[in-house]
């Protein structure tokens, strides 16, 4: 039988990885599991490069980096990491406990659980393109090392934020960067968009890509007029594809959870309709609820303390200040 642990929390993306550190904090032994390869969520996955700038007390660092410092916290007390297993089942046994269940067929079991998955889980939309299996290795998703486009002809296919960030991050150190969008005005911010028709970026909108080259290597895509048909050939030597994501929240009823707008019901003390399980970050809802990483943080040290003294009734309302924790100051 696997180890039990007192608090097991599911994502580790900032909040869950802040979560982790907290539970630290309150000497509880803490397991992380996540169904990415990695931690940091989505930040990770499609904003590495991006700049942030609302988190508290940090003015401006990139998705990367702040991933990094996360992570480096969480780690503090060393809690164990399950990642690249996506949690299928959460069941409450007999004695309490919980016992939960990965697609691969693993248990883990758990005193408490938190959940801190976000939005839930997610398959990025592909490029459906003639000979788009061809070239693999040349179509990215997301942003994780600009080197890949350094001096490339670049093509982007998208018409959301995602599309618009990756443009004008590109442009400095790609050769050239053709944007392709199928509607007539973009979905992002109405300033970036107009900012983008006043760059060098090439525009190509009502277009779409219907095809890549043959051969092993990527030379060019072929795009076609949606009014008119007309095709064209664009040089193409690396592709960024941002076609949405399918977003997976299912889960939440298969396991018994009460769900309210987008996300799980909590009250208050971040307790969900399952004694015992807490939800907090963009997973979590609540009145007024405000989706930044600030106030995920926030709502995953309550979690923590609510599932401290679900333990412990007797336990302290909240963790000492780390200026005071005796891990800090021995």
């Amino acid at each position: 039988m696997s180890s039990l642990f007192d608090v097991t929390i599911i994502g580790a993306g900032p909040v869950g990885l802040y979560t982790a550190f907290y539970s630290g904090l309150r000497a509880l032994k803490t397991k992380v599991i996540d169904a990415e390869p990695d931690v940091g969520g989505k930040i990770r996955y499609f904003y590495p490069d991006k700049k942030i700038h609302d988190v508290g007390g940090i003015a401006e660092t990139t998705g990367y980096e702040l991933v990094q410092n996360f992570k480096q916290q969480a780690e503090t007390f060393e809690p164990e990491f399950v990642l690249g297993k996506r949690v299928t089942s959460l069941t409450k046994q007999p004695d309490e406990t919980f016992l939960l269940q990965t697609e691969d067929g693993e248990y883990h079991y758990s005193k408490t659980v938190i959940i801190a998955c976000g939005s839930g889980t997610y398959e990025v939309n592909p490029l459906v393109a003639k000979n788009a299996d061809l070239h693999h290795a040349k179509t990215h998703y997301h942003l994780r090392d600009l080197e890949q486009f350094r001096n490339k002809k670049v093509v982007i296919s998208g018409g959301g934020d995602a599309a618009i960030d990756a443009a004008f991050t590109l442009q400095p150190i790609a050769k050239s960067v053709d944007l392709i969008y199928r509607g007539e005005n973009f979905k992002g911010y109405e300033k970036r968009a107009t900012d983008l028709l006043a760059s060098n970026i090439q525009v190509h909108l009502q277009h779409e890509i219907t095809s890549l080259n043959e051969g092993n290597e990527l030379e060019t895509v072929t795009i076609c007029a949606k009014p008119s048909g007309k095709e064209e050939k664009l040089s193409c030597e690396a592709l960024f594809i941002s076609h949405g994501v399918e977003v997976d929240f299912s889960f939440t009823k298969n396991w018994g959870l009460q769900t309210a707008d987008w996300g799980i019901q909590v009250n208050p003390f971040m307790q969900t309709n399952i004694p015992g399980v807490y939800a907090c970050g963009d997973a979590a809802s609540y009145s007024r609820k405000i989706r930044i990483i600030s106030a995920g943080l926030h709502e995953g040290a309550i979690a923590v303390n609510s599932a401290k003294q679900y333990l412990d009734p007797d336990a302290a309302n909240e963790a000492m200040v780390s200026t005071h924790h005796e891990h800090f100051t021995s």
